[in-house]
């Protein structure tokens, strides 16, 4: 049942658009809430960079939890924005994963 809701919210971002999205947004001037928000980047230390630090091998399991959070919320908080959160989160797990299988 869970499997086919992530199906179908994957289906949904993925008629948005099927270009993948930079890891890192470094648009000119524009404000990415989603690949690179500034509020997540003070010091020249990227967040996510830092908990993947801290968290060593339960950095998959971070990821995995945020892609849980913005799908439980999309429908209540932030909408599409939330959907390409997860998205971001699930693609930076499958990076970790495919990485790891190297």
């Amino acid at each position: 049942m869970i499997r086919d809701k992530i199906k179908k919210i994957s289906a949904e971002i993925q008629k948005k658009g099927d270009e993948k999205a930079p890891k890192y947004f470094t648009g000119k001037g524009k404000e990415d809430m989603v690949n690179h928000p500034p509020h997540y980047n003070k010091a020249g230390i990227e967040t996510i960079e830092a908990i993947k630090a801290m968290t060593d091998n339960g950095f998959e399991y971070y990821l995995q939890g945020n892609i849980m959070k913005y799908l439980w919320r999309y429908r209540y908080k932030n909408g599409v924005e939330d959907l390409k959160k997860a998205q971001w989160y699930l693609n930076e797990l499958i990076d970790v994963l495919e990485n790891n299988e190297s």
